[in-house]
C-alpha cells in the first residue's frame, strides 16, 4: 500500500507561480511513473504532466512551457513548478502514482484558485 500526501496548494495572483509536492510513503513499493492531474468544478479530470522512471516527461498542450514536473527518487517525491498561472489553471490538483506492480494511487487533492 502506498500513501500520497499533496502539499503546496493557495490562493495566487494571475502571472504567479507555485510548486506543489506529492510525497509517497509505505511499505515495499517501486515507483514506475508519477504524475499530476486537475478537476476544476464541473469537468472531468485532466492529465496535466507525466515523469517515467527514466526521467523523461510529458506534457498537456494546456500547460506546455509553464509547468515542469520532477521528481525526486530518493524522496519518492514528484513536483509540479507552475509559473505564468491562469484564472483557468483554478482547480483541484491530484498526484497520480503507478508502481513498478502496476497498482495506482491517488493522492487528496489540493485546491489551487488563481485571481485575476
Amino acid at each position: 500500500q502506498v500513501q500520497l500526501v499533496e502539499s503546496g496548494g493557495g490562493l495566487v495572483q494571475a502571472g504567479g507561480s507555485l510548486r506543489l509536492s506529492c510525497a509517497a510513503s509505505g511499505s515495499r513499493f517501486s515507483i514506475a511513473t508519477m504524475g499530476w492531474y486537475r478537476q476544476a468544478p464541473g469537468k472531468q479530470r485532466d492529465r496535466l504532466a507525466t515523469v517515467y522512471s527514466d526521467g523523461s516527461t510529458n506534457y498537456a498542450d494546456s500547460v506546455k512551457g509553464r509547468f515542469t514536473i520532477s521528481r525526486d527518487n530518493y524522496k519518492n517525491t514528484v513536483y509540479l513548478q507552475m509559473t505564468s498561472l491562469k484564472p483557468e489553471d483554478t482547480a483541484v490538483y491530484y498526484c497520480r502514482v503507478v508502481t513498478t506492480e502496476g497498482y495506482e494511487y491517488w493522492g487528496q487533492g489540493t485546491l489551487v484558485i488563481v485571481s485575476s
